[in-house]
């Protein structure tokens, strides 16, 4: 661990064989040697008069982060024109007589003329003060800078590119930042754009080309282009239809239509597309990314060096399969069609999968073999976990009863009208369920989750993206290929799609034009990533399910012991799990303390001899020897460890599960029907039980059949998610000629609004 500007940072072994360009950006975090180019919209300000300082210095600073991780970064820059015509246009004011000014007044000074600057004088005048303020930026983080100007005839000789070649080698090695730049004082005018066709010709015209030629030179790994555009469109920027080009291939340049060059600069995009494939050409990755948006160009390098899905992605390796956004306009279009069905033929899908399940459970079982082995093998899973990832023939039997449990209860879930009014004569308003759209829902270690959130979004008439995790990769892809399998029944087989490409979750969070909800289904480390991932687009779920169960002085001895060893002891992993035990002050030191403790003493799971006690601070204080105080009271266990505390009162119960839970599942143990009445009342959790163990919070056993998760939002669905939670609503009016304007002062028709009974629901 090295430091700088006093953040310590962590130095990586990067080494790689030149040769062949990254085939994903998932590779990009292995890049050594990275050659940033700077275009001149990047650098320089609006006005194009002198350089924008706040955008530099983010990029400095980027740039420094990265060499001091070790890496080789080299810098290809614009910004010496700007820069010398802003010196320039000053000399020129100051140059003006001053009784030429006193005479011609304040007002006519600001309109004076200024001549047009030629740019070869402007870069000469330029080029020093960039370097410096270069020098004086890199300083801040303890790096030297050096700078080199080149000319295309510098790559035409050959000894020329021996000592460039050298010369670049030495400052690398001595861990010096090279910066780079065409010598626009001497450059001649810009051939006709002839060349950058082969590998062995590409003229250095502009810095895309310059940029271009010396990652090939100097065998990068990675070349990142800058400029004031997000990177390739399929169409022209800003029109409608415009869509960002995640990954662009060799040959898919004819699909491309380009437009204007920048503002700035001489190279337009087609430039740097051009000079991109070069590069990929010669075995540098190329990325084109917007490095003038203030909302990410504070991390724009580092993001695509971290294999985000920043701009655009140059690859030689075309996919297999459709790309995530495929996907979800697949699914988008699917859902649309399943939305369309009759309630019957979606609820012939769901009976059709959970008969997949049972007829083909040996093929199931098999593929799930083979993930429990590769997971054993690895190490990587807890016993929790592991228990989690395995599938039975029980389970499967039980996920199909949930099926068509779903199945059963969805004949009218979409297209229910909920109310009715009449606005008016012949003017009648209705408001119906509709689906969200498209979900996506990540999921990590439960294979099970697969078939019950496609048997939800099916019944629901949403299209759905999955994505889970790499321990259920053999799992997944069966269950996803039976699931495609029934929604063939009725020509609907892309409205629920499995990604496996190597989507990162942050990048799928910020498809916020393709997806309509995220359901994120795993560890509260997973959720809390995807609720700050998220851009745009609502998170249903729970960060932490940190239940609480209040043993009250009224309570039942028989049922205390059932309840919390069914609460903690029976699947600790789940988020429905006890985690904190309430014990009313009263009962220390009684019989039914002793046997609470004694019951999670003696338990026997996973080999465990006994559940693990921590002593919340007021119980620690009752106790001369007591259990390891507890760290801290919102702990999430997810194993065979609880903590226990005391507390005065029903009131204070409610008050610490307030302070303290994560509003998921809360119980109360108590035979006074008032006292639990008040807890029940007063506790603002998504469940709150009494005399039931927290483990009945499922979907399941709710009756819905499965769930998609368990909500502690407080916006439209909480509690365990069913099919009702999937829907939203619409609203229809039917008239008959009708305008606002008759419904003035002096027109002619008057509101009613008149409450109409609702068609009978189907109850069968």
């Amino acid at each position: 661990i090295r430091c700088w500007s006093n953040i310590p940072f962590i130095t990586m072994p990067l080494s790689r064989a030149h040769g062949k360009s990254f085939a994903h950006r998932s590779e990009l975090k292995h890049a050594k040697r990275i050659v940033v180019k700077l275009g001149s919209a990047v650098v320089t300000r609006g006005d194009e008069c002198g350089l924008a300082l706040g955008r530099l210095a983010s990029i400095v600073e980027q740039v420094s982060m990265l060499q001091n991780q070790g890496r080789e970064m080299m810098i290809v820059t614009s910004g010496a024109v700007a820069f010398g015509k802003q010196r320039l246009r000053h000399e020129i004011l100051l140059s003006q007589s001053v009784r030429q000014a006193l005479h011609s007044g304040q007002s006519q000074l600001k309109d004076m003329a200024i001549p047009v600057l030629e740019a070869r004088a402007c870069a000469a005048a330029g080029q020093s003060g960039l370097m410096a303020l270069y020098e004086a930026m890199f300083t801040q983080y303890s790096i030297c800078a050096a700078q080199i100007l080149v000319t295309n005839l510098d790559f035409h000789d050959e000894q020329k590119r021996r000592n460039l070649n050298g010369t670049l080698h030495e400052l690398l090695r001595m861990n010096i930042v090279p910066i780079i730049n065409t010598n626009d004082a001497v450059v001649p005018p810009p051939e006709p754009n002839s060349d950058l066709q082969g590998v062995n010709v590409i003229s250095v015209k502009d810095n895309d080309s310059l940029a271009a030629r010396l990652a090939v030179e100097m065998k990068t790994d990675l070349l990142i282009v800058l400029s004031d555009v997000e990177g390739l469109f399929d169409s022209p920027p800003g029109s409608d239809d415009a869509k960002l080009i995640d990954i662009f291939y060799p040959g898919d340049q004819q699909s491309v239509t380009f437009g204007t060059k920048s503002r700035v600069g001489m190279g337009g995009m087609e430039a740097k597309v051009k000079a991109a494939l070069w590069a990929l050409q010669g075995g540098t990755s190329v990325v084109i990314a917007n490095g003038t948006h203030p909302k990410i160009s504070g991390h724009v390098i580092t993001d695509i060096v971290e294999g985000k899905k920043v701009g655009t992605f140059f690859s030689e390796v075309k996919p297999a399969g459709p790309t995530v956004e495929q996907q979800g306009e697949m699914a988008r279009a699917g859902g649309r069609t399943l939305a369309a069905l009759q309630p019957e033929q979606r609820a012939e899908i769901i009976y059709r999968l959970a008969d997949l399940l049972t007829d083909q459970r040996e093929e199931i079982l098999l593929a799930n073999k083979k993930d429990l082995e590769d997971a054993e093998n690895k190490g990587r899973l807890a016993l929790p976990l592991l228990k989690r990832l395995s599938l039975s023939t029980s389970k499967l039997n039980s996920l199909a009863i949930g099926l068509r449990q779903i199945a059963a209860s969805s004949q009218d879930s979409v297209g229910r009208v909920i109310r009715r009014t009449r606005i008016a004569k012949d003017l009648d308003l209705e408001q119906v369920t509709v689906p969200i759209g498209v979900l996506l829902v990540i999921f990590e270690s439960r294979p099970d989750c697969l078939p019950q959130v496609s048997a939800l979004a099916i019944a629901s008439g949403n299209g759905l993206l999955l994505k889970g995790g790499k321990e259920a990769a053999h799992s997944n892809q069966i269950l996803h290929h039976l699931t495609q399998e029934a929604l063939s029944l009725h020509g609907v087989k892309d409205a629920v799609q499995l990604v496996n490409t190597r989507e990162e979750v942050e990048d799928l969070c910020r498809l916020d034009k393709l997806i309509d909800l995220i359901i994120p289904r795993g560890s509260s480390q997973l959720v809390r990533n995807i609720q700050k991932a998220a851009k745009g687009i609502p998170v249903m779920g729970h960060s932490e399910g940190i239940c609480h169960v209040y043993v009250d002085t009224d309570a039942s001895v028989e049922k205390v012991t059932r309840i919390i060893r069914d609460s903690k002891c029976e699947y600790p992993a789940a988020c429905n799990a006890l985690e904190t035990l309430l014990i009313h002050r009263d009962l220390l030191r009684t019989p039914l303390f002793d046997q609470i403790i004694d019951m999670l003493r003696r338990h026997k799971m996973f080999l465990v001899l006994q559940v693990k006690i921590h002593a919340g601070p007021k119980f620690a204080s009752y106790l001369t020897f007591s259990p390891s105080e507890v760290k801290s009271l919102r702990t999430e266990y997810g194993d065979l460890e609880c903590c226990i505390e005391v507390v005065d009162s029903v009131q204070e119960a409610v008050e610490h599960i307030h302070k303290y839970g994560s509003s998921h599942t809360d119980v109360i143990i108590t035979e006074n029907e008032k006292t639990a009445e008040f807890f029940l009342q007063h506790v603002d959790s998504a469940c709150v039980f009494w005399n039931a163990s927290t483990r009945f919070s499922d979907g399941y056993r709710f009756g819905l059949g499965a769930e998609v998760g368990i909500s502690t939002s407080r916006i439209h669905a909480r509690g365990p998610v069913g099919i009702e939670g999937l829907l939203t609503t619409k609203w229809l009016l039917r008239g008959d000629n009708h305008v606002v304007s008759d419904f003035s002062e002096h027109g002619s028709m008057k509101y009613l609004h008149e409450s109409l009974p609702l068609p009978q629901r189907n109850t069968n």
